[in-house]
């Protein structure tokens, strides 16, 4: 249980950065020190931060370093040494996403950099701030997590070098990786290290063992009596690139099934993943997100962070993703089991912010711009079978592909009678999901299907159809356009009803695994047919630890069937232009010119999807 007693620490305004913080809060030394990519804004979307207000509400002193300089350890040491170990993220994103377009252009814009000014964390941020805590702190256990981390847990391909790289524990010299959501993880590897225990073993983490025979040694005796996944050994995957593929899907039913652990072999050691840690209950969730953020940048910067800004009416009502999208992380990263706020918990936090916003009397009344997840819609939602039956296995790779699993309940009446609740706030002007709903789950609920089309669409309501081709959904894992085309025709008919002017924004995907040239013809000849001009649009890019990303690398689909696969940036951009300007398609890829419009971009916070 991640208990939130009384605290041992009061919590400050804003998390030390420094030794004037640190001195003028009372504490002689940090516990903990985090490292971060991003720079430092006081909101539960950024999950460093989320951590270190749980380890202070746990009694632990911690303090936080952003974006430091990397050429030497300086800025690492203003506060001096932590007492039990340092921990190091990337940051919300993954570095080089952060920094290059899926055409390898760099980007002129990090949003969560002050001034949304570049270059202010390094390239492959997690293996660069690892080494600088190696430098500045000798011995020190070091800890590296967040989604940079936990997506190359394994041998993963990096696609801006073009070739397989082995699991980042080795490349970080880290004590250990915490991969997925690391709130149980982090809190236990403190305790442990305040009891003087090893950190072996702790759920939600990996390690390095060293290996006698074909089997690790550093195991601990609460594993001895589980069947580990043996996983190739990264020999395995340079030799054969369909090994990629196999590992990434055996891995994908592993860490879904949380009952075991695995490990890969790595010359004569080997990374150890161990069980996955539970997800967070609703009581769990409330007692985190009721932890005294400030939801401000913090006070040293002369410029607003421009996260900030989009996150500043955002409430993040559940996590997790039952989609189990082939191009999505967040089903690893955040698990397929939905971990929900209760509606009190909710509803405290905006009244805590429209209090607090500097708009509330100006604009009479604040706009709440989201309350959702990866998948608004899915708020509440759980898995009767795993409900009945928590040991019971499942096989399929997604809760709603090929159809949704009849054990799957997605609340969605509570969900609108929630929003409706916070509409109903004093101090709220409306409410809106900007982080979308999934179509075919709205379409088994007409009434809230109709609610949500009626009340809390703002003008525009995102959906996710990303294709029109029915090989290319499949390889997705996305349903067949029918069931987008069958909740596009009942929001047409509805805003005509109402007499509005309402659109809804489909995000579609050019050059996936599979997808040919005539594939994204004809889904651009589907969308003329239409009269819709492509907005939300992103080239595919193949990041760490999905399926994905394995397909393009091996070449072959799911079924270990041969696939057409655009490799090359100009095969890449002939797709891209398809879908974006048709006509003038094949100029544009012979000239390599970047195309305009292009918002591939990671969701803020990871909320869209992983790549």
């Amino acid at each position: 249980m991640l208990e939130i007693g009384s605290p041992q620490l009061e919590q400050p305004r804003f998390l030390p950065m420094s030794r004037a913080e640190l001195d003028a809060l009372g504490w002689e030394e940090l516990d903990v020190l985090l490292i971060s990519g991003d720079a430092y804004v006081d909101h539960p979307a950024f999950g460093i931060v989320l951590l270190a207000r749980l380890l202070i509400a746990h009694g632990f002193r911690t303090g936080l370093i952003c974006q430091p300089r990397w050429q030497n350890p300086e800025d690492l040491l203003v506060m001096g040494r932590p007492r039990l170990f340092a921990g190091v993220g990337a940051g919300c994103v993954d570095s080089l996403v952060a920094h290059y377009t899926a055409f390898r252009k760099k980007r002129s814009h990090d949003a969560y950099t002050p001034g949304g000014r570049m270059g202010a964390r390094p390239n492959r941020a997690t293996i660069v701030y690892s080494n600088l805590v190696r430098r500045a702190f000798p011995h020190l256990p070091l800890v590296i997590g967040g989604i940079e981390a936990s997506t190359r847990w394994i041998t993963h391909y990096d696609f801006w070098q073009d070739s397989l790289r082995r699991p980042i524990l080795f490349d970080a010299k880290a004590d250990l990786l915490v991969f997925g959501m690391g709130e149980r993880a982090t809190l236990a590897i403190a305790q442990a290290l305040l009891r003087g225990e090893s950190l072996n073993g702790i759920a939600g983490t990996a390690w390095i063992s060293r290996l006698e025979g074909e089997r690790p040694i550093e195991i601990p005796e609460s594993y001895q009596h589980l069947e580990p996944l043996v996983l190739p050994s990264h020999a395995d995957f340079l030799k054969n690139c369909k090994v990629l593929l196999e590992a990434t899907l055996a891995l994908e039913r592993h860490v879904h099934q949380g009952q075991s652990w695995a490990y890969e072999p790595v010359d004569s050691r080997c990374v150890v993943l161990g069980l996955p840690a539970a997800p967070l209950k609703t009581e769990e969730m409330d007692a985190l997100y009721a932890l005294p953020f400030t939801r401000l940048a913090h006070p040293v910067y002369q410029e607003d962070v421009p996260a900030r800004e989009m996150l500043e009416t955002s409430i993040t009502s559940h996590r997790g993703c039952a989609g189990g999208c082939s191009f999505c992380s967040l089903a690893m990263h955040q698990g397929r089991s939905i971990s929900s706020r209760s509606e009190a918990s909710i509803l405290r936090e905006i009244v805590s912010l429209v209090r607090t916003h500097p708009k509330s009397r100006r604009q009479k009344g604040v706009a709440i711009s989201d309350v959702g997840g990866p998948t608004a819609n899915m708020w509440m939602a759980k898995c009767l079978k795993r409900e009945k039956h928590p040991k019971a296995l499942c096989l399929r790779t997604s809760c709603c592909y090929p159809t949704i699993c009849p054990f799957f309940q997605s609340p969605q009446k509570e969900h609108v009678e929630l929003l409706r609740n916070i509409a109903r706030l004093p101090g709220v002007r409306k409410v809106r999901v900007a982080s979308g709903v999934r179509a075919d789950l709205a379409l088994r609920e007409p009434s809230a299907l109709d609610a949500y089309i009626r009340e809390f669409t703002g003008g525009q309501l995102k959906l996710a159809p990303e294709h029109s081709e029915a090989s290319v959904l499949a390889a997705m894992r996305k349903p067949e356009l029918a069931v987008f085309e069958e909740f596009l025709a009942h929001f047409q008919e509805l805003s005509r009803r109402l007499r509005r002017e309402q659109y809804i924004v489909p995000y579609l995907m050019s050059a996936f695994p599979g997808c040919r040239d005539i594939d994204m013809k004809r889904l651009s000849q589907w969308l003329v047919q239409r009269h819709w001009s492509p907005q939300q649009t992103q080239c595919f890019l193949p990041t760490p630890g999905t399926c994905a990303t394995a397909m393009y690398y091996a070449g072959l689909n799911e079924k270990g069937e041969e696939i057409y696969v655009a490799r090359s940036d100009a095969q890449r951009l002939r797709q891209h232009a398809i879908l974006m300007q048709p006509e003038r398609s094949e100029a544009l890829a012979k000239g390599g010119s970047q195309i305009k419009h292009n918002r591939s971009v990671q969701g803020i916070g990871g909320r869209r999807h992983g790549n």
